[in-house]
């Protein structure tokens, strides 16, 4: 280890949808975190460890912040988000350059108490460079005293200036992983993981809000990993939804996620899925600890 290497945890914060997971994946080189176009697609805290010779980040992916607490998944939601800001090294807040409102301001000013803040002005791609120095403008009276920085978490645009910054304000100290050790989160999380990924792609609005994912089986063998998971929903009606006519819906959601698996493990996987009714869940707390919901470790 290098004399001044270089080891903390970086919380990457925001409302929904600003890119969190696809900024965390871009950055370790992986696909760690779940990605969709929809708000609220990560629920957990995930850990993406990147380690070069002179330093470790621990970059902690974190549900969106919002006000929706209605629920008791929304009220852990919001519990994983926000509990970083006084633990971190380094909070990193992403901002959509293209949708920056009330929303982002009320973040900014709650973290206006901590010295340790970097904003990262993300999906600057999507604008001309004349449309996004306005909005960079406001973004930085919003915040005058932090630094901003503009970047694509999709296209990787300014990503290695990203990463020099958030390098320069971790604390010198020794890495708390192995160096070829890239998340905290065992297979059996991240194949949960992906198969909930899927369905937020394939299905309507609101369903995939009503849909956890359970691994009721796990099994190594020695030329293929065979899986065994349980889509659980919240009434009858979805349950038909989510299989889809003579079960075509919930083949292809099968056939899409084994594959993201078998890339990742690099082997054959067998992956079967079961789809079966828990009413509410996602406003039970026991339910919710059951699947993994809780402020532990997830018991997938």
């Amino acid at each position: 280890m290098k004399d001044g290497f270089r080891c903390g945890y970086v919380a990457l914060v925001g409302k929904p949808n600003t890119g969190k997971s696809t900024l965390m994946n871009a950055l370790v080189g992986e696909k760690l975190s779940i990605t969709a176009h929809r708000p609220q697609t990560t629920r957990h805290q995930i850990l993406g460890i990147k380690t070069g010779e002179a330093y470790q980040c621990i970059f902690v992916d974190t549900p969106g912040i919002h006000d929706n607490n209605n629920k008791a998944i929304h009220r852990y939601m919001s519990r994983a988000a926000t509990s970083m800001f006084d633990d971190a090294d380094l909070i990193c807040v992403l901002l959509d350059i293209s949708h920056f409102n009330q929303d982002d301001e009320k973040i900014l000013r709650r973290i206006g108490g901590y010295d340790n803040v970097l904003i990262v002005v993300n999906k600057v791609d999507q604008l001309s460079r004349a449309d996004c120095l306005p909005l960079l403008q406001r973004i930085s009276q919003q915040a005058p005293n932090l630094e901003c920085v503009p970047v694509s978490a999709l296209s990787g645009d300014n990503l290695e200036r990203l990463e020099q910054l958030i390098v320069a304000r971790l604390p010198v100290g020794v890495p708390h992983f192995p160096d070829d050790q890239l998340t905290d989160k065992s297979m059996r999380f991240i194949s949960a993981e992906i198969v909930r990924e899927k369905l937020f792609r394939a299905l309507q609005q609101e369903l995939p809000y009503s849909i956890t994912v359970s691994i009721d089986h796990y099994i190594e063998e020695a030329d293929i990993t065979r899986i065994s998971a349980t889509i659980w929903v919240e009434r009858k009606s979805q349950k038909a939804i989510v299989i889809g006519k003579s079960g075509s819906q919930l083949k292809k959601i099968g056939s899409l996620a084994r594959a993201d698996i078998e890339r990742l493990l690099d082997s054959r996987v067998y992956l079967q899925l079961w789809v079966k009714i828990r009413a509410d869940w996602a406003d039970d707390e026991q339910s919710l600890a059951a699947f993994g919901y809780s402020d532990g470790t997830p018991g997938l």
